[in-house]
């Protein structure tokens, strides 16, 4: 699946970047960066479902915050595929490709109360956290320190929002 992978992010308009990296070590953060780019897409989706059905005593300050995460989710979407864009990838664009390359679970039909959106939130975040650190790691072997501190910094904003979630968990 990783070469089928590669080959569908692969750049097929010709312009390959010349920005000091081998066309083996690109492809294998455009690789990466898709997978964050599709956990991003599911985690965002179900942050927006989560704010659009919560109930409960904290409803208001619940919804305010699921809109708050899935605005800064939303802006990471738009720096990873941007940064895909820029290693010479095609980024994803559809819910199909979104859902081969994640690794988060979406749970149709399944509308949890407010303490669960919340834990599945957290969960989710913390999937997508060691994911990131693990991609860090990666890309920083392949000297792409570029798409390293890229990792890095979406990292810390998930951390912050699992953080400002389970502070609601108690």
């Amino acid at each position: 699946m990783a070469a089928r992978s590669a080959e569908k992010t692969k750049s097929s308009v010709g312009n390959t970047p010349n920005i000091g990296l081998s066309d083996k070590a690109r492809e294998h953060s455009i690789q990466l960066l898709t997978t964050s780019l599709a956990d991003t897409f599911v985690l965002y989706t179900k942050t927006r479902k989560y704010h659009w059905n919560v109930t409960g005593m904290h409803f208001m300050q619940l919804h305010l915050l699921f809109e708050s995460q899935y605005e800064q989710l939303d802006n990471s979407m738009d720096e990873i595929a941007e940064r895909i864009r820029q290693l010479g990838g095609i980024a994803l664009g559809t819910l199909a490709e979104m859902q081969e390359h994640t690794a988060l679970k979406e749970q149709p039909g399944i509308n949890p109360d407010e303490k669960g959106m919340i834990a599945d939130l957290v969960h989710d975040h913390e999937t997508v956290i060691q994911s990131l650190r693990e991609a860090a790691d990666a890309v920083e072997e392949d000297d792409d320190m570029g798409t390293n501190d890229f990792f890095i910094g979406l990292m810390q904003e998930h951390e912050k929002a699992a953080w400002f979630l389970r502070a609601h968990l108690g």
